[in-house]
This record gives structure tokens, sequence and C-alpha cells, in this order.
């Protein structure tokens, strides 16, 4: 288990770098599961100086007020005896530094250039690693101390943004949280303690660190407090003795300092006898082995939150699609493969695997039918309009048994009117059939990856359908022309015949033509205009289906492909222009993919080596 911590710290390292971690989002992440320390006390409690302390070396920006304006994440890492030291910022990667006072410039610098030269906060996190075989593996996030004013140049809302960006690490189930609290100062008035007390308040994720010691009052001690009398926490509280003001002008080193530290306590005589658990070693080291504890009581979630995220950003890649083939050919045969899957959801549409297929029938079945059934023949078989038909027909010689021509054209005039029937099924199951292109279109998960593919797409699809619509109005109109150019003889043979209904040739043209007799004749052209559109309500159909459904299933994108061919090499390119979003997404989740991958086979060797 002795690289566990290393290898937490490389996770987050990753985690860091591709965005995947939890401080401004509320899903779960790979971040949010890795156990930490956070740093939390009052402006001036000694944050600063216990860091120094653990790591063994000066680089932390010093000054009056709210020093600490930005998160520091602080990664240590453990090296061999005799390595050189050296420090490496997340946003300089490939850069050492083994000058700590130009690390700490650089903390300056990269906290002015978030918040600017001001006393601002901000919530962006610096990342920083220490590579020293003087320090321990450890995790510590170092956050601005909580205040209790906003100073000059300093919001009012200052006081509550600091404490709500404390609260936003200390308050995950996962955090370890180091309560910094100065021993001079009354206890109950603990800035560090009062804000862990909410957020954990059975004390099972806090650790409690006296600084001050040495700077009590003549005749008072910190034994009630280190002893745990006077405000108790599950883990022991630890004292440390920090270098004062002036031992930081006389560049003391730390070496000196942490020998003076177990000197002190060490010498003291209300502090002997706990000596053994004092210092700022004894809490580098604590911390260490209790956070390597912590990492590895929470493996199996840890391992159980990475195999369901893979699986979330397997999915989420499968939905984005491939990224493109570099050549012509590769890329001709992607275009003709996202084709045919979107011809085949178009024809699962049509089929009724899909839904909207359904709505042709309706045309079929209910609207045709509605509109034939809602035409007017009042005009053409008006008593009027009847008696001028036939005797236009008869001209200068009246008929002698029945008015055939008279007949005809009556029939003709009436069988004009199915056409607009006929046409608006046409243009109904057109618009269906585009309405389909479009859905299969949008569920084509490989055409929402290139906008210019799909536009293409689109726009082929509908001008096959404008030419099935076209061919399908020829022939369906030709089926009511042809009922017209050709009456059914038998219709009219089982007619009753009346010969004497022709009148009497002596009596003037109109007189031969009662109303009884007109009525008649109007109820029989009637009567086949009724069996021509029961009959076309049947064959309109058939005509609709053969020449746009069919031909839509047959061939929708035939065009289409006959013309790929011929596309030159540039234009190929540009169909598969990608949605530059979906790139930026893609590549994000491929690399995310990639941590989550490698953190859960090196967990995995981790947790079965136990």
């Amino acid at each position: 288990m002795e690289n566990l911590i290393s290898l937490v710290n490389k996770i987050q390292r990753a985690c860091t770098a591709l965005g995947d971690h939890g401080e401004a989002s509320a899903l779960p992440t790979l971040w949010d599961s890795l156990p930490a320390i956070a740093v939390v006390g009052g402006q001036s409690s000694g944050k600063s100086s216990v860091l120094e302390s653990v790591v063994g070396k000066d680089f932390l920006p010093r000054g009056s007020g709210i020093v600490t304006r930005r998160p520091l994440v602080l990664q240590l890492h453990k090296i061999d005896e005799g390595g050189r030291e050296y420090a490496e910022f997340l946003h300089l990667p490939r850069k050492r530094f083994t000058d700590f006072a130009v690390v700490r410039k650089e903390i300056q610098d990269e906290t002015d250039r978030e918040t600017g030269r001001t006393k601002q906060i901000s919530s962006v996190p610096i990342h920083l690693s220490i590579y020293s075989p003087n320090v321990v593996n450890l995790t510590l996030i170092d956050l601005p101390g909580l205040t209790k004013v906003a100073v000059e140049g300093q919001p009012d809302s200052i006081v509550q943004d600091i404490e709500n960006m404390v609260r936003s690490y200390i308050e995950k189930p996962n955090c370890i949280i180091l309560a910094i609290t100065p021993a001079n100062q009354d206890l109950a008035t603990s800035d560090a303690i009062k804000i862990s007390r909410e957020v954990d308040p059975t004390g099972e994720r806090t650790f409690g660190v006296l600084t001050k010691i040495d700077l009590m009052d003549k005749g008072t001690d910190a034994v009630d407090m280190l002893e745990g009398r006077a405000y108790r926490l599950k883990y022991p509280w630890i004292g440390v003795v920090n270098r004062s003001q002036a031992d930081i002008n006389k560049n003391v080193d730390m070496i000196a300092a942490r020998r003076r530290e177990r000197e002190y306590f060490s010498n003291t005589p209300e502090y002997k006898h706990l000596a053994h658990r004092m210092g700022s070693e004894h809490l580098a080291k604590m911390l260490s082995k209790h956070l390597e504890a912590v990492i590895k009581s929470k493996i199996p979630g840890i391992q159980s939150l990475i195999s369901k995220t893979i699986a979330e950003l397997e999915a989420e890649l499968s939905r984005l699609g491939k990224p493109i083939a570099a050549d012509d050919g590769g890329k001709l045969y992607s275009i003709m493969e996202i084709c045919r899957s979107f011809d085949q959801i178009f024809k699962e549409h049509l089929d009724g695997v899909r839904p909207g297929g359904d709505k042709i029938y309706n045309v079929f079945d209910n609207q045709l039918p509605a509109a034939l059934k809602r035409l007017q023949f009042d005009k053409q078989l008006s008593m009027e309009n009847i008696r001028k038909r036939i005797t236009e027909a008869d001209g200068y010689q009246p008929h002698l048994i029945a008015p055939e021509q008279g007949y005809r054209h009556l029939i003709e005039s009436s069988l004009t009117t199915i056409r607009g029937p006929a046409e608006a099924a046409v243009d109904a199951v057109h618009s269906l059939l585009k309405d389909l292109v479009h859905k299969a279109i949008s569920e084509t998960l490989d055409l929402k990856q290139y906008p210019g593919l799909r536009v293409e797409v689109g726009n082929a699809a509908v001008e096959s359908l404008e030419t099935m619509r076209e061919e399908s109005r020829k022939a369906t109109l030709q089926l009511v022309d042809m009922e017209s150019g050709y009456l059914t003889v038998d219709f009219f043979r089982k007619l009753p015949q009346d010969v004497d209904k022709g009148g009497n040739p002596t009596h003037s043209i109109f007189d031969r033509y009662n109303d009884s007799y007109l009525r008649r004749i109007g109820t029989n052209v009637l009567s086949y205009v009724n069996m021509v559109c029961a009959s076309l309500r049947h064959s309109i159909p058939k005509s609709i289906v053969y020449c746009q459904v069919r031909e839509a299933k047959r061939g929708l994108l035939d065009h289409f492909f006959t013309e790929l061919g011929k596309i030159e090499p540039k234009r190929l390119s540009s169909l598969l222009n990608e949605d530059p979003a979906i790139m930026e997404r893609r590549s994000a989740l491929a690399k995310r993919l990639e941590l989550y991958r490698s953190a859960q086979a090196e967990i995995d060797a981790v947790a079965w080596s136990k």
C-alpha cells in the first residue's frame, strides 16, 4: 500500500487536467470520490506555517490580511533519498522549479492572474506538486482563511463567499478536515472548529491542530485541549510549534525548526508526556497513514463509480459516433454506411417498426373517403344544368331513346371534381413521407455528427419525394381520367328503358323533358358517379403506394448515391465536416475514458494485492 497515495495523487492530477473535478458540478466525479485533506482555519491561525512545516520548505506567500485567495491543492510525493527536490505546477506542465522562492512568486502571480491585484478571492484552485525525499505521500488542500469582517477593497460578501468556498470542500463525505486553531485564543471562538462541527458533528473526519502553543500567556497551557477535555474529537489533538517571524526573517531552515520543535515538547514539563504525538513531523506521518487507511476503505466505492462512469462514457461516445476516416475511399464508405442507416430507419417507420407509417393508412382509410363523401354534385346535377347539358348534346335532332351524349357530358363534368380529393391524397402522403424523412434524419445518430451531410441527405431525400409525388399525381389523375374516358356500359344496360319518355317530336324541345325525367337522369348519373368513387377509393391508394411509398422504400437515395460517386474529394470532405462542439466533446470524452480505464486498472491492481 506504499504507493496508494501516489496513485490517488496521479489520478487527481489527471482529473484536474481534464476538468473532471466536482467544484462546479452537482454530479459525483472521480475527483469527488478520492479522499483528500482540506486545511481549514481563520486568518493568521498559522495554516501556512503548518503546511510549510509538513513540506519542510518556505514556499507560501506571506503577509497580512487574506494571503491565500485561491485554493491550493498541494500534492506531496516522496522520492528516493538523494533525489533533488523540485516542484511542478499543473498550469505550467513540464516546467520544474527547484528554487522554492520562485514557487512562492508563481503562486502569487497565478493568484493575481485570476483575481487581479486586488483582495478578491477565486474558487479556481492552483495545483502544485512537490517531489522530495523529505516528505510523506500526502494531498493537502489549503483554503482561504475564514474571516469575520471585510477589509478595504473587498466586497461585503467576502466573509460569506469564503465560508461557502470552504464548506464546498469540507462537506464532501470523502474530505478529511484539518482544523487549525491557535492555542492562544479561546477554543469556543475557533472558526475552524465551528465550521467543522457543522459539517462533521461527530468529529469522524476532523483532525484538530493547535498552533502557537509557545505563544500562550505565562501560567497557561494547552494540555486540556491537547488531551481532548476542552473539545473532544475522534482523533487526538496535535500541537505544533511553528517558526516565529524572527526565525523567518533570519531564514532559519526547516530542519533546525523541526529540531527546536521536538526539543520544545520534550523539555516543557506540561507537554513532556505528550511529546511522542506532537510536532509537524508526527502530524505529517499521522495524516499520511490515515489517508492511506481511508483510501483503502474507499476502494470498493471508487471501483464502483469508475465502472459506472466508464459505461456512461462508452455509451455517450457511441452516440457521438466514430471519428471520420482520413482517405477518400474511407470517407465515401462512411457516407454510404450513414446513408444506409438513415434509409433503414426510414423504412422502419413505414413498416411499423417505428411510429409514423400508420398515418399514411389513415389518409387512405379516413381522409380520402371523407373527401370523396364531401363532394357536392348539386351544380352538375341541378335540373337546370341537366336540361342544358342534354339539350346541347341533342343538337338540332332530339334523342330517340336515351340522351346518351347528355349522360356522358354530365358524368364527365361530375367525375372531374374527383381530381381534387385525389390530388389532396397524393399531397397528404407526400407530406407524411417528408415528416418521416425528418424523423429518420433526427434518429440517425451519425447524421447529428455531420451537419453538412445531414443537410445534403435531407435535401436529396425530399427532392426524390418531389419527383415521386409528380409521378404519383400523374398516375392518380390518370385513374380519374380513365373513368371519364370510358364509361362502364353494364351499369347503363341494367337501367330500365322507357321509350315513350322521349316525348312527342311535334312539341317544343323543352316540353319533351319534364322534371320527373330529368330527375331520373340526375339520379342515374349520381349513382354512376358514386360507383366510380367507390372504385377510386380503392384504386387511388394503390396508385399512391406504388408511385410514392414503394418507390421511397426502394430507392429514396438512389439519385444521391449516383451523384456521390462524381463528387470531388474536397466536396466529399466537406460533407464530413463535423460540428466542432461534437469533435471537442468526443476528444474530451475519449481522454476522460482513457483516464478512468487507467485508474480502474491501477486501482484494481492495488485491490487485488491487498
